[in-house]
């Protein structure tokens, strides 16, 4: 083992190596820290600004931002429960069967630090791949988001306007009644006076739900793969990037960013690269209007029923 990069390992703790009850894992790993000079050397001078030097322990370095998956299961593969080192451990999950609840990991470019949390990833595939860890469509794939010094409420304020690409990509998870509350990310402190969101509020089942240091993303269809998880990780990097570091920064230069992501995920077929893009646009302006658009409707309120919900800030536009 080389001491003069970060390494990761399994630690013997049998409670991460077995299915705990509901929130019964130990999540005290935290990944995004301990990185060294060799694992951050690569990386451009603007990719630097999201490395902090680690005040607790001198000479090494954190990641300003980082991440979490869930990866909720019908069963896991045989002999498949052990300790890995991406898996904080597993838990039964009352929607789905089972959950997988990956340690706090760092956000990061790509670099010899990424390959690092890939390769947790492929060491961790028997979990992940619905080939050996078969799910269905009541399962799914929370992602948790945090930023070094902001709480989920203000990062929620600040990403909520680049959100249209993920309502786009999970769009049929729109009619899910699990996490489609508060579709445009609204909260009370971000207006005036008392504002309705759309969906109606709840304080779990949200698209987005706001903790105390973190934002978790409830939205997101199950994991399936391996391939499919990492470029969920590059794309909510290039999406938390851009919110805090380019918060002026337009949205056509967000997707320009995502273009290459999203092309690999739909297998370089262009054509239905475009479509999300287009949708992503309609997705975001109904964000920040509060309001849905004919582009939307079908996928927020196909049958209708929304109506007598809306209030002055509310209104259907057509």
């Amino acid at each position: 083992m080389n001491t003069n990069e970060i390494n990761y390992t399994v630690t013997g703790n049998s409670a991460r190596a077995r299915i705990n009850s509901y929130h019964g894992c130990d999540t005290s790993l935290e990944h995004h820290k301990g990185a060294k000079n060799s694992d951050i050397a690569t990386l451009k001078w603007n990719e630097r600004r999201n490395i902090l030097e680690d005040e607790q322990n001198q000479g090494d370095f954190k990641s300003r931002f980082a991440i979490g998956f869930e990866v909720e299961k019908n069963r896991f593969h045989r002999g498949a429960v052990v300790e890995y080192p991406l898996f904080a451990g597993f838990e039964t999950d009352s929607s789905c069967g089972y959950e997988a609840v990956t340690n706090i990991l760092p956000l990061l470019p790509r670099g010899k630090w990424r390959n690092k949390v890939f390769n947790m990833m492929h060491e961790a595939r028997t979990i992940i791949e619905d080939e050996y860890s078969p799910s269905n469509r009541r399962c799914g794939g929370h992602i948790t988001v945090s930023v070094d010094g902001m709480n989920g409420y203000e990062l929620m304020d600040a990403m909520r306007k680049n959100c249209g690409i993920l309502l786009a990509l999970f769009r049929h998870r729109l009619g899910n009644q699990y996490c489609n509350k508060n579709i445009t990310m609204r909260h009370e402190r971000n207006s005036r006076r008392r504002v309705r969101m759309m969906g109606g509020r709840h304080h779990k089942y949200t698209v987005a739900k706001p903790m105390t240091h973190a934002l978790e993303f409830r939205l997101p269809s199950r994991f399936q793969s391996v391939k499919q998880m990492m470029r969920r990780y590059e794309m909510m990097y290039v999406i938390v990037d851009h919110s805090i570091n380019s918060p002026r920064g337009s949205h056509k230069s967000l997707l320009k960013k995502l273009k290459p992501i999203l092309m690999s995920m739909y297998e370089q077929d262009e054509s239905k690269v475009l479509e999300m893009m287009e949708l992503a646009e309609s997705f975001r302006k109904t964000i920040i209007s509060n309001k849905i658009i004919p582009q939307t409707q079908r996928w927020i309120d196909p049958n209708n029923q929304m109506s007598d919900f809306w209030d002055r800030d509310c209104v259907r536009q057509y």
